[in-house]
């Protein structure tokens, strides 16, 4: 998928623009570390090519640290984007901060859009705009993205950069996983001693976004595509130790995006960090199956309790994810690579299954019998009817007499039970309740 960064001073209006193309007024993945205090990251659809969009924001007004600030941020957008949005403001016209992005992104080659913002008044061009030719970007797209006056013409600019077909043709029969984990978990080692195991590289394809390179494998028989999201602490003219990490994170979280299986890379010399648990719970939230392959397991001292441990400690640690399978490997001897695509065939059958109703129902019936629904001031819950919905992940609407009734934690009950009866591991579950009538 294309990815567009929008790049500008502070104030300027780049978080405005984005919720306004995005359509979105929340902060999006707000809990994820290094991700700015507001908006970064979503996605969007423009005459209908779908593409990412971020917003590079977050600048502190500090006059000294605005500039350095500024360079990372335009050097970011220029290391991952396919084209680059700069927004400048009509009201304070051409800025000296304005020309030394603009000088350090024609430098960059790659496509620039130059957004004017802040032109709210309808109609002819304000003669203020000429002045932004000075930049030497080419034509200034005038835009209010208060009202949304002018953004039509600024998207039809945008796709036209984008890259025709590009990644890998998405196919039914290829699961697509992304490999996903702090620097120096091995992720890079994984793919390479997986490619070269194999022999069967048909070719690297440059990825949609620039970081992640998807290498096509073949693993007896079967075939899969690999997104490797390696390389994300690019040493760049980046200073800013945020920035990097905030685009380390977002890369993450875009190959969760186009995969089918997430595998979750653990140091087992680190362990578990914080940054693991954000992008486990996107991927957990995107309904997405996931494998966590604890690496470097060939480095632990061990004896017969060392696995149990390990384990007891990772199931505190993604107690989130109770339904995620655990597999120690060692990227670099090849150990236990094998069991790591069992799983990740196994937990991609799971994300994709499709239950019948009348199966469903007769589970329900057996569940209700064991354990009562919940009551409250004399009136008792009453599940009348379940029935699958969709996969990927797999979604249950449940048919009930009064909604407020079906507590979370009877909710959490039936999912277990759907997970116990039909063996269903390594893929969320979404319970949708459904008042009946509704």
């Amino acid at each position: 998928m294309a990815l567009a960064a929008i790049v500008g001073r502070p104030n300027v209006g780049k978080s405005t623009l984005f919720n306004k193309l995005t359509g979105k007024r929340t902060s999006i993945v707000d809990d994820a570390p290094g991700v700015t205090r507001d908006r970064i990251y979503g996605k969007t659809e423009w005459l209908g090519r779908e593409f990412m969009l971020v917003d590079t924001g977050g600048i502190e007004d500090s006059k000294d640290e605005i500039m350095s600030e500024m360079r990372a941020q335009a050097q970011l957008a220029i290391d991952t984007a396919d084209v680059i949005i700069f927004v400048v403001d009509i009201k304070s016209g051409v800025t000296a901060g304005d020309s030394e992005v603009a000088v350090i992104l024609q430098k960059s080659g790659k496509p620039i859009v130059l957004c004017v913002n802040k032109c709210d008044n309808v109609g002819d061009n304000p003669p203020e705009l000429y002045e932004f030719y000075n930049l030497g970007l080419g034509e200034p797209f005038p835009v209010s993205s208060v009202h949304g006056h002018g953004t039509g013409d600024l998207l039809d600019e945008v796709i036209k950069h984008f890259p025709v077909g590009g990644g890998v043709p998405d196919d039914p029969d290829i699961t697509h996983i992304a490999i996903i984990g702090k620097p120096n978990a091995g992720k890079s080692s994984l793919v390479n001693k997986i490619a070269g195991t194999n022999r069967v590289i048909v070719s690297e394809i440059a990825g949609t976004t620039r970081d992640a390179i998807d290498t096509p494998v073949e693993f007896k028989g079967e075939k899969y595509v690999l997104i490797d999201t390696a390389g994300l602490r690019r040493k760049s003219k980046v200073r800013s130790g945020e920035n990097v990490e905030k685009f380390s994170v977002l890369r993450a979280l875009m190959a969760v995006d186009r995969a089918d299986v997430c595998v979750m890379m653990i140091d087992a010399v680190e362990g578990f960090t914080e940054q693991d648990s954000k992008v486990a719970g996107y991927a957990h939230d995107k309904g997405k199956a996931s494998v966590i392959a604890v690496n470097k397991w060939d480095l632990i001292e061990k004896n017969d309790k060392t696995m149990k441990e390990f384990t007891e400690k990772l199931e505190k640690d993604f107690s989130f994810m109770k339904y995620v399978p655990f597999v120690f490997i060692s990227a670099k001897t090849g150990q236990r690579i094998d069991k790591l695509f069992e799983l990740i065939k196994y937990t991609s059958e799971q994300n994709a299954r499709r239950i019948s109703t009348g199966l469903l129902n007769d589970m329900l019936a057996v569940a209700t019998a064991r354990v009562q629904p919940p009551t409250d001031k004399g009136k008792r819950l009453k599940l009348f009817y379940i029935t699958q919905a969709s996969v990927k992940p797999p979604t249950f609407v449940i048919f009930c007499n009064k909604l407020d009734l079906f507590h979370f934690s009877y909710q959490r009950y039936i999912e277990n039970q759907i997970r116990e009866t039909f063996s269903m591991d390594g893929t969320p579950i979404v319970i949708i309740p459904r008042e009946r009538g509704e």
